[in-house]
């Protein structure tokens, strides 16, 4: 192999970034959406809710199933010590349809909360990029520890961003396109499993898509290290600012006793 053929140190070293930047971004997105745990607690409570009223058509059994899952997972979080902002989503989530469905005693109600919540997540992401803050920025922000700093500094990074809000917004429309005509014209088991099915799969196209334009984009600037460095560099001046002050009467003592 000649010299012209062996990589050089930059492109070694812009491999290494790339790699870094995707290991970053999946670490990122995998705390942000939580996961395949985060996944399975999205699924369980409404997979088991449509399943028990699959075979026994019971409104209440299907529901107080949903909800007694659904408190099973945030325990087992607070067991364990972990996170609990997926599992307490989740309670909430199945809280509300369970409320919904006893109250007008239709049981393909205990979904529409959810449905309604989607649909308005979508428009989010879309009225936000519109509007130039593209929700899926303000949620991987933090994570990033960029909080908003690609808005007028990363403009890269700001488009990566724009570009994934679009997609989680039109894979959400077009979820929802499915699920509405089917809550007039399907029975409560079809809905049911029509959506479950349609849980994991638009999720992992859109997170997909998310990693892609984040991988590519530029790198995100670490604000709270930029803060560290400022106040590092501010208490370096104040010392030095005070030993200064400390050695200028000493020096003129010593030349009154001359």
């Amino acid at each position: 192999m000649t010299s012209l053929d062996k990589p050089t140190e930059d492109t070694q070293t812009d491999e290494a970034r790339t790699d870094d930047a995707r290991a970053v971004t999946e670490a990122a997105l995998f705390e942000a959406f939580g996961g395949v745990r985060g996944m399975v607690e999205t699924v369980l409570p409404g997979l088991l809710f449509v399943t028990i009223f699959t075979i026994n058509k019971d409104l209440h059994w299907s529901a107080i199933a949903a909800l007694a899952v659904s408190l099973v997972l945030v325990v087992v979080r607070l067991a364990m010590k972990d996170t609990v902002k997926h599992a307490f989503s989740g309670v909430f989530g199945v809280a509300f349809g369970v409320v919904f469905a006893m109250f007008t005693g239709n049981a393909k109600d205990f979904y529409l909360p959810g449905m309604l919540y989607t649909l308005g997540l979508a428009l989010a992401y879309i009225i936000t990029t519109l509007a130039g803050v593209p929700l899926i920025g303000l949620i991987l922000g933090p994570v990033f520890k960029e909080n908003l700093s690609w808005r007028t500094r990363n403009p890269g990074r700001k488009t990566a961003y724009a570009k994934a809000s679009w997609a989680w917004g039109l894979i959400l429309l077009a979820k929802c396109a499915i699920l509405f005509p089917l809550y007039w014209w399907a029975n409560t088991a079809q809905l049911g499993w029509v959506l479950v099915t349609l849980k994991i799969p638009p999720f992992l196209l859109a997170v997909w898509l998310t990693w892609v334009f984040l991988a590519k984009a530029p790198a995100p600037i670490d604000v709270f290290a930029e803060m560290e460095a400022e106040e590092r560099a501010e208490k370096e001046r104040q010392a030095a600012t005070s030993a200064d002050h400390g050695e200028a009467p000493s020096a003129g003592r010593h030349r009154r006793e001359a």
